[in-house]
């Protein structure tokens, strides 16, 4: 079930609580299936707007009424709402990256015809521009995560409320070394995953905002929404060992209650901590039970580093991309150089020379990864790793079996961006122009074209040779 809407909790008093051991053993045992890479599964979230005035924010019925519209399609894709509206479709797993690609598209089709129906368009944006957004989502997730979050300020309801990404999901790999084994595809996917910040950056910082000049405002606000919980584990420690300890120690969002009943929000209560004190209550404590492995699983769910083990792994550093189809260049970047062996070497020595710039602190708070979400590709060294980067994928491509279309598409945003130092945040500041922010109505205007030029497009385009076929996403969603 998609975590936006979980079932409702049954506690169940013959389910035996865990010991710090067994938890330990379970982590150990789901983060990272080993095996032949062959699957690739890509989630797609988008900021839905008004097609006619797209720097407004959306009443509240008139979102639910699209997001019903969009249910009702027979799609190949799972379909979720998250808190602020925003709208994602998560591909079924794909034994290609032709067939994941060609799902998608056929989904989004579909979805932005019916949007289309109703005035509305979705847009590519890592960060929505439109302030104040309200939460459309009420739920006793949703509920208890901003309780959470609103302690350390206000980036955890932006996050909630107001991103949009794209994230890849890859095998986690052979469990022996090699440039396909899961402890190399590990540190590429971290290492790599500054050049992919930067490469698709695509959420300037508001002028009058904490992420001012930013190319990727989105990752300050992942870094700023606690102080663990969107980190990665060290990168020095073995994945595995080292996920166990990051998911144990991190703090327990919520505790679930029985039925529709609102959550408890503990305050400084690692999971460990739950595992060995118990059911007593306090101001560190507040959980009232023993926990049990349904909550260490449902705790799972509840960390978000920028790239997650789910038995494979969850890439989710990326910002959602301009246009109708730019979010498959990361999707169809990512498969080369995770599931090709040659691109996945030439990959690996050229992010490898980033590791001083990464150094001991963890992701997205090392200097390299605030670099990336600074600067983008301005920075010289992340520009020549991402051309080599290209470079590889370009040749890999076709060995992959990806089709004339992606491999141009490829091309052609390596001529656009890469080879010039440039991200699509560039382009959103320039069409911005000198005179506003990020929210502002120049960037609403910009909003704006983006918008008709995508209500144009999908005219006419509709649902009903959509076939519905059995969705299996690849692992539970974010």
């Amino acid at each position: 079930m998609p975590e936006d809407s979980p079932a409702p909790f049954a506690l169940n008093s013959e389910q035996t609580p865990l010991t710090e051991a067994a938890a330990e053993e379970l982590v150990h045992g789901i983060c990272f299936k080993t095996g032949p890479p062959r699957l690739l599964g890509a989630e797609l979230e988008w900021l839905v707007l008004d097609a006619e005035r797209p720097w407004l924010p959306l009443p509240p019925e008139r979102l639910t009424a699209a997001h019903a519209a969009a249910r009702a399609l027979p799609l190949n894709s799972r379909l979720t709402v998250e808190p602020g509206g925003q709208l994602e479709l998560s591909s079924a797993p794909a034994d290609s990256l032709t067939a994941c690609l060609d799902g998608l598209r056929a989904d989004l089709t579909a979805v932005r015809g019916v949007l289309h129906g109703q005035g509305l368009v979705l847009r590519g944006l890592g960060q929505d521009p439109r302030t104040p957004l309200d939460r459309l989502l009420a739920s006793p997730r949703y509920d208890a995560m901003e309780t959470y979050f609103d302690r350390t300020g206000p980036a955890g309801r932006a996050m909630m409320r107001s991103s949009a990404s794209v994230q890849v999901c890859v095998d986690a790999g052979h469990e022996e070394p090699g440039p396909l084994g899961h402890g190399r595809r590990w540190h590429l996917a971290h290492l790599l995953g500054a050049v992919l910040v930067a490469v698709f950056a695509n959420s300037p910082g508001r002028r009058d905002g904490p992420y001012r000049g930013w190319r990727c405002a989105r990752q300050g606000i992942w870094s700023d929404i606690d102080p663990r919980r969107a980190l990665a584990p060290p990168l020095a420690a073995e994945p595995r060992a080292g996920w166990v300890r990051h998911a144990l120690d991190t703090e327990v969002m919520c505790v679930r209650a029985p039925g529709d009943g609102p959550w408890t929000v503990p305050s400084g209560l690692s999971f460990r901590d739950w595992l060995r004190t118990g059911p007593r209550t306090g101001p560190r404590t507040g959980a009232g039970r023993r926990p049990t492995a349904e909550d260490l699983e449902y705790h799972l769910t509840t960390l978000f580093p920028p790239v997650r083990p789910r038995g494979h792994l969850e890439l989710r550093m990326i910002d959602a991309q301009p246009g109708e189809d730019g979010w498959l260049v990361p999707v169809a970047l990512v498969h080369a150089l995770f599931d090709d062996p040659g691109a996945a070497e030439t990959a690996y020595r050229a992010v490898k020379a980033l590791a001083d710039a990464y150094g001991s602190q963890c992701a997205p708070r090392n200097p390299l990864w605030r670099t990336a979400a600074r600067s983008g590709l301005a920075d010289p060294e992340l520009r020549t790793a991402a051309a080599v980067c290209f470079r590889a994928a370009a040749e890999a491509l076709p060995r992959l079996g990806a089709g004339r279309e992606v491999q141009d598409a490829v091309g052609a945003f390596a001529e656009r961006y890469v080879r010039r130092g440039r991200c699509p945040a560039d382009d959103a500041e320039a069409e911005a122009g000198a005179g506003g922010g990020a929210g502002s109505g120049t960037a609403g205007r910009t909003v704006k074209a983006h918008a008709t030029a995508h209500a144009t497009a999908t005219a006419g385009a509709g649902a009903g040779e959509h076939r519905r076929r059995p969705t299996a996403a690849k692992g539970p969603r974010p």
